[in-house]
């Protein structure tokens, strides 16, 4: 099945037809003549009673309503503290032009009548939105209606964007939801709860420290519920079966009130729809923030010591999966705040793909075909608590817990210039607990204090096995030979314990300006052991001893810093100037000796952000920062990374100093809805570090050396949003640009990435209509890796459609359409995915019945591909065929 973009646009007019309108313009102004800015303006229809327009006005005081000909409205107009203005109008065929002058407000603690909920309002830093007003009613979650909502996007990941910035906390009623992730909110909260969805802009939990520091990324999203589900449990349950033993079973319970909370939600099902992912698992934050953001040192610690097989977009050629999470939050006095929450999560995937892959230096290639066997055991639990006695005290204390039992088994066909299979085994059950404590005190309006500390503890299990007939590195392993199969087995641990910590003193000295003074210090201790051993065709170990092939290091990071920062808002303009001494003490002990390295960094940090208008600012940052890397960069002894790879560190490395400057725009007009959004970034890196190998035909050698080369890279990318009545049309890009440097076999090759991606999209939000998305995605991926140059091309036109019809049917259709080719030819690739769900309910029923259909077009293959410094692969990727499930869902 074929759909030209065309075919969209045409499916997409037939849905932009509405009655004819007139528009009705004007400017709003108070007394002494000055435009008012964000005052609302509706329109109600004087035969129906009912809201048919609204609009907010804009920095000039201009409004705009669209209005049906032939009817009358009574307009109202309000601003907190102006007296409500209010006249009749008559649409007749033509446009028409009102001015209104507001008049100050006598009593400005008088009672406002509101007769209407504005669709959307506007309360200083906070955007609010009437979800009733943005629904159709086949809106099933969270996700399907923050997707109506302007201004705020879903990215594929489950990430809300709010005017371009990642929304960092989601709140229930004031309360944290998983604290740390947005996934989990936007899939399970139903939509039939909500009442408003609150943007929280210039976001702060300590209420003592806004406008002290620099908020304007921190968003947060607080979700309103109907009055019907406060104090009552709500929720729904939905189980599910179909052929071939598929099933889906999907229960979620909700408790609010004033005092406490609870949130229970499950998810079992083998259809490939998975929850909660090891990229989920890794980037979830627990809330947990950065406490040295501004001070210029980044110290890594490493993670993920395997390597683990990740999925294509969670699909797969088979997925089992099993999810349950509990959050809380009780309110046992009015200063002492509890919540938390545990998850738990189950995948087992298999996976089948074939890949060819060019290694640069060598020009080998390799066409291998590899099943994955692969189960994923995922656990998280955080307990936190706020004690806040008055404005002037804050205490915070948070630990959270991650631990994880992943098993991977991985069966090879290798082809190149030898046939191998090849098996490989990899295991382990890392654990980290993060604590936090902080503690925020006022002395008074001149002297506010913040004391920040986290301790981090972090153990790495990860055993490796590699089973195959040829051994690619016998001249450097002293293997037995006179074996039938190569049976190399690696065991490594790293222990990780790192404590942060930091004093801030800021004295006020107006309105509009502060110092900030910090006293800090990172405090980063690693221990890591390797060893590897082979085992013999009679089961007999073989323990391959001596310090090329063992690994006992220690290694320390000390950062002492003093920072020294400015603030002062004059006029438009907000200015940060900072900069921050360093002292560094680095060190790291193995093979009976040590090497030390100390330096003294002195990083400066600049901020400027220029408030245009109240919704419409221009952002620069530029800071220098040093970075040190883990200690398994520094282990000098091998460690086996895969079948054809090996790797040896390096104990002399040193810091890489960046360059790190950013410029981005954002304007979110409510007047006539639209939002823009840009950022530009560029990085310079000096002294990184990079990759050195020696490549032999498929299988290298690799180390890490601090470059003589400088790297750069460079980003932009950029979104146009606007709404047209019930129509909405954005068009958004990216670009990445990125020159690095390496050594291969000792000779500089440099590698240059170009990466383009676009895509355009119109949606229709009628309330009585069927409802149309259709866009296009294009992506262009360039590479030029040591002069070996290869182009791939994605073209995706995509459609989604929701209907309600029959008063209680409502169907969704999700298509995606994928064109996947390169610059030479070599690859030809058109590939489907139709998802579709019928439900019926009848009005006032706790009952749903469906079908749910998954891949309707059975398409079997999908692509992709990817590249490195030393080679780049393209990948045919296996997926579960077509599903139809017969589904029951109950209302509590």
């Amino acid at each position: 099945m074929k759909i030209t973009l065309n075919m969209l646009v045409f499916l997409a007019l037939g849905f932009f037809v509405s009655a004819q309108e007139i528009t009705l313009t004007g400017t709003v102004k108070d007394s002494t003549g000055t435009g008012v800015d964000m005052a609302n303006v509706i329109a109600i229809n004087t035969a129906t009673k009912g809201l048919e327009s609204y609009g907010i006005t804009n920095h000039s005081g201009q409004y705009k309503l669209n209005l049906k000909t032939g009817s009358q409205y009574t307009v109202k107009v309000s601003y907190l503290g102006l007296k409500t203005e209010s006249f009749t109008f008559t649409a007749q065929q033509t446009d028409a032009v009102k001015d209104i002058v507001m008049e100050e407000q006598a009593n400005q603690l008088d009672e406002v009548e509101v007769t209407y909920e504005m669709p959307v309002s506007v309360k200083g830093d906070t955007i609010v939105y009437d979800t009733d007003s943005f629904v159709s009613g086949t809106e099933k979650k969270l996700k399907d209606v923050l997707e109506n909502l302007p201004g705020i996007e879903i990215d594929d990941d489950g990430k809300i964007e709010v005017e371009g910035k990642t929304v960092t906390k989601v709140m229930v009623e004031g309360k944290d939801f998983f604290d740390g992730d947005s996934k989990i909110a936007v899939e399970n909260i139903p939509a039939n709860a909500l009442s408003k969805v609150e943007v929280l802009k210039n976001y702060n939990e300590v209420s003592q420290m806004k406008g002290l520091t620099n908020d304007d990324d921190n968003v947060a999203l607080n979700i309103r519920l109907k009055e019907g589900k406060k104090k009552f449990w709500f929720g729904e349950l939905t189980a599910g079966y179909g052929p071939d033993d598929r099933y889906l079973a999907h229960p979620k319970l909700f408790y609010y009130s004033p005092e406490y909370s609870i949130n229970i939600i499950t998810d079992l099902n083998n259809l490939g729809e998975v929850p909660f992912t090891r990229s989920d698992y890794r980037n979830f934050t627990g809330g947990f923030r950065s406490i040295n953001v501004r001070g210029g040192s980044s110290i890594d610690i490493g993670s993920d010591g395997l390597g683990l097989t990740t999925a294509q977009n969670n699909r797969a050629n088979d997925i089992d999966t099993k999810f349950a999470a509990v959050n809380f939050s009780y309110a046992p006095t009015k200063s002492l705040d509890l919540s938390g929450f545990g998850i738990y999560s189950y995948t087992g995937t298999l996976m089948k793909s074939q890949s060819t892959t060019t290694y640069i230096a060598s020009n080998d290639i390799e066409n291998a075909t590899t099943n994955t066997d692969q189960t994923v055991q995922l656990g998280l639990a955080k307990l936190s608590a706020r004690y806040k006695p008055s404005v002037d005290l804050q205490v915070d204390y948070d630990v959270l817990l991650k631990q994880s039992n992943d098993n991977e088994v991985v069966g090879v066909l290798s082809i190149s210039d030898i046939t191998d299979e090849i098996s490989e085994e990899k295991r382990q059950k890392p654990l980290s607990i993060n604590q936090n404590a902080n503690l925020y005190y006022t002395l008074n309006d001149r002297n506010i204090f913040a004391v920040e500390a986290q301790y981090l503890y972090q153990d790495e299990d990860p055993f490796y096995e590699a089973i195959r007939s040829e051994f690619a590195f016998t001249e450097i392993f002293p293997v037995d030979e006179d074996q039938e199969i190569y049976n190399l087995n690696q065991i490594k641990n790293t222990v990780t314990n790192k404590v942060d910590a930091k004093v801030d003193y800021y004295y006020v000295l107006g309105d509009k300006s502060n110092l900030n003074f910090t006293l800090g210090t990172t405090q980063s201790h690693q221990n890591f052991n390797s060893a590897i051993y082979q085992i013999l065709d009679g089961d007999n170990i073989l323990d391959i001893e001596g310090s090329d092939y063992e690994n006992d290091v220690t290694y320390s990071v000390s950062d002492l810093y003093l920072g020294f920062h400015y603030k002062v808002i004059s006029g438009i303009f907000t200015f940060n100037p900072g900069v921050t001494l360093h002292q560094f003490n680095v060190k790291n002990e193995q093979l009976g000796t040590t090497v030390k390295d100390d330096l003294t960094s002195l990083l400066p940090d600049v901020y400027i952000n220029a408030q245009l208008k109240k919704s419409e600012n221009l952002r620069f940052n530029y800071r220098v920062t040093r970075s040190f890397t883990d200690v398994n960069k520094f282990a000098q002894g091998y460690v086996l990374n895969n079948y054809n790879s090996v790797y040896q560190g390096n104990r002399g490395l040193e810091s890489a100093l960046n360059h790190n400057l950013s410029l981005n725009f954002f304007s979110f007009n409510m007047f006539n809805f639209t939002n823009i959004f840009g950022n530009v970034t560029y990085t310079k890196r000096i002294d990184a570090l990079k990759s050195s190998a020696e490549i032999v035909g498929i299988n290298r050698i690799s180390t890490t050396i601090n470059s003589n080369f400088e790297d750069e890279s460079f980003s932009a990318n950029g979104r146009y949003e606007r709404t047209f009545g019930k129509i909405k049309g954005s068009v958004r890009g990216s670009l990445a640009w990125s020159t690095t440097n390496n050594l291969v076999d000792n000779a500089q090759l440099t590698s240059n990435a170009f990466t383009q991606n676009y895509q355009g999209a119109v949606s229709t939000n009628f309330k009585n209509a069927p409802n149309l998305e259709v866009g296009y995605r294009y992506s262009v991926n360039n590479y030029d890796n040591g002069g070996r140059e290869t182009t791939y091309f994605t073209k995706r036109p995509y459609a989604r459609f929701d209907t309600a019809f029959l008063k209680n049917f409502i169907l969704t259709v999700d298509y995606d359409y994928y064109d996947y080719t390169d610059k030479e030819g070599t690859i030809d690739n058109k590939y489907s995915f139709l998802e579709s769900d019928l439900t019926y309910q009848q009005k006032d029923s706790k009952w749903e019945f469906g079908i749910k259909g998954t891949n309707l077009l059975n398409t079997s293959i999908l692509n992709r591909d990817s590249t490195n410094d030393l080679y780049f692969t393209t990948q045919s990727y296996f997926v579960q065929p077509r599903y139809v499930l017969f589904t029951v869902k109950y209302d509590i």
